[in-house]
Parts: C-alpha cells; sequence; structure tokens
C-alpha cells in the first residue's frame, strides 16, 4: 500500500438519548454513500453504528461514537469507535452470542465483529473503546494499523494541530505539527507546515524540517516533530522542534524520542536527527500538547498489542488537556523476519 494521507479532523458525536443513537446510523450512511459503499455495505456500516451507539446508552448511560474515513488501496473504508466510561466488561464473555449485561439478547458485540472487517476492543474500569473498521466486501484485506484521535479545542471550528502519513513498500513517515494557540491562525501556520512536509516525505528528517520552517514563516510558527521508520533496517530516525511528545512502546516498557527547543517558522537553533533500532510490534507514538504526557501505557495491561486506533482513542479519552487542540498518531512498526 502506497499512502501520502493528509490529516483530518476525529467527527464526534455524543451519545446521551436515544435520538443520538439515530443520529449516528443516519450520519454512517451518509459517510458510507459519500465514498461509494452500495447498498448491501453501506447497511453493514449502519448496523454496526446503530449497535455501538446503542450499547454505549445501555451500559454506560453516555459516551461518545467516533466517526473518521480510512484508506484501503484506491478505496475508503470507515472507522467507527464507541468510547465510554462506564462500568467496563469481560470482553470474551460478551463477545458470545447470548451473554449480556444489560438485560438484551446479548447479540451486539457478536454482530459488529462478524459484519466488520477490523474488530478490537479495550475495557477495564475506566471504561471501553471499541473499534470497527468497514471495507467493501469486495476488496482484499488491506488495513493500515494505525490511529489517529484529533480534536479542535472546545467551540472551535478550527484545528491548530496537523498530522500527515506517508507509506510506501518498506517506509512508513509520520509528521505531527501544532500551530501555536489555536483557531484560524494556528491552523494556517499547521497547514504551511502539512503541506510543505507532503511534497517530499521520505526526505531527511533534517531537510524537511527546514522545508516545513520556510513555508510557515509569515504564520504563527509551531511545534513540529518527524519520524520514518525503514523497515528493511529496523531504524527510526526523529526529528522534532518544540513540544511535540513521541514514544516508542512495546509490551515490556516504552523510550522517549527527544526534541530541541524553538519554534519553526520563526527561530529555532539546530535541528538533529536521532536514529534507534527498533522490534517487530512496536509501536510509534506522536502526540501535541494538548494531551498530557504523564502517561505510561503500562498503566493498562494489554493495551500495546490492541489495534493502533483503540490506543489513541484511549488515551485521548483519558489524557485529553481539554483546553487546546489535542492529536494523537500511533502506528505500528513491522519488521520482516529474515
Amino acid at each position: 500500500m502506497e499512502l501520502n494521507l493528509g490529516g483530518t479532523l476525529t467527527e464526534v458525536i455524543p451519545v446521551e438519548d436515544d435520538s443520538q443513537v439515530g443520529q449516528t446510523r443516519r450520519r454512517v450512511l451518509q459517510l458510507a454513500a459519500d465514498i461509494g459503499f452500495d447498498a448491501t455495505d453501506a447497511g453493514r456500516a449502519a448496523l454496526v453504528a446503530t449497535e455501538l451507539a446503542t450499547n454505549v446508552l445501555k451500559h454506560a448511560r453516555l459516551g461518545e461514537v467516533h466517526l473518521r474515513l480510512v484508506p484501503c488501496a484506491d478505496l475508503q473504508g470507515l472507522e467507527i469507535i464507541a468510547v465510554d466510561r462506564g462500568p467496563g466488561f469481560d470482553a470474551q464473555r460478551c463477545l458470545r452470542d447470548g451473554f449480556s449485561t444489560g438485560g438484551t439478547q446479548g447479540n451486539g458485540l457478536g454482530a459488529i465483529s462478524r459484519q466488520a472487517q477490523v474488530f478490537d476492543l479495550y475495557s477495564d474500569e475506566r471504561g471501553s473503546v471499541i473499534l470497527a473498521r468497514l471495507y467493501p466486501r469486495a476488496t482484499q484485506s488491506c488495513d493500515l494499523r494505525f490511529g489517529v484521535s484529533q480534536h479542535a479545542q472546545r467551540h472551535e471550528t478550527a484545528c491548530g494541530d496537523g498530522w500527515h502519513l506517508a507509506v510506501d513498500a518498506q517506509r512508513i513517515c509520520v509528521l505531527v505539527v501544532d500551530g501555536l494557540g489555536h483557531g484560524e491562525d494556528a491552523a494556517k501556520a499547521a497547514l504551511a507546515g502539512t503541506t510543505a512536509f507532503a511534497e517530499h516525505p521520505f526526505d531527511p528528517p533534517e531537510t524537511l524540517i527546514a522545508d516545513m520552517h520556510r513555508s510557515m514563516q509569515g504564520t504563527r510558527g509551531g511545534a513540529a516533530a518527524i519520524a520514518q521508520f525503514d523497515a528493511r533496517d529496523g531504524n527510526v530516525k526523529f526529528a522534532g522542534i518544540g513540544n511535540i511528545g513521541a514514544r516508542l512502546a512495546s509490551p515490556t516498557g516504552s523510550r522517549g524520542m527527544a526534541s530541541h527547543p524553538g519554534i519553526v517558522g520563526v527561530q529555532f537553533r539546530k535541528v538533529h536527527t536521532f536514529t534507534q533500532t527498533v522490534a517487530g510490534g512496536q509501536l510509534m507514538l506522536l502526540f501535541s500538547d494538548g494531551l498530557q504526557s504523564r502517561w505510561d501505557l503500562q498503566d493498562y495491561p494489554g493495551l500495546v498489542s490492541q489495534h493502533p486506533a483503540v490506543v489513541a482513542a484511549v488515551l485521548h479519552r483519558d489524557f485529553c488537556r481539554g483546553r487546546d487542540d489535542a492529536t494523537i498518531l500511533v502506528i505500528e512498526l513491522e519488521v520482516p523476519h529474515g
């Protein structure tokens, strides 16, 4: 799969009463039509959306459904994530048809897992996150194991964060940029940076930072971090200016990647590219300062092995500051065996 994917906001539908279950279903049907799903595939998406929103309402009383379009070769799929802070549940028991914690027939999660090409969940005493990705049935499996949760500051329509993802046969390159402040002016700074990055995303990170610096001059400027992974040697190259957080995580722990001080588009002293070698199955996480930095995936047993979209949603739910734009991008790094 080859991609040069521009970032988009996560669409959020609050689920607090029955009317929002219908709102979720209608919005998913609209998105399905927009990306060319046929009637059968659109019906699958509507069923999944209805079940997820209904589960939130019945078992957690309130929560959210997050929607996003996701790439699949030359097509697009639908990502639907239910997020709540309810009491949690035993995932294995609840996936068995006929088991219910809420007095229903107990077919919801089983039905979702059968309709979606990608299904995953994480649940504990802090709440639950349930992921479903749906692609046209006629397409071959092509899910890219990444996840992103991006949200503008409350009451703002523009987001001052930006992200971009480029993928080819052996390489992954990720950018997260945070325009200073928030609102339209911050969004213009972030857009200038992502546009420059997208032209040659596999150039050396220090070259990309320099290109972004020139492009962002005349804007507020911002913080930026670039991480490149090459599966041929298992190396991650990282360069950052400002306060974008970056970590590599595995089941045994995590390590941070260091940025230099400064403001891209305004002034910084230097940019240095750091190189680290990783093992297969690790996660690479980049996040803006709208997300708290004092979290540890080891506090969430098993989460690092879940789908990256679930990881991103859990961390956003529990560590979003709520007073700034917030972005977290998580991608799995695959190293070929040989």
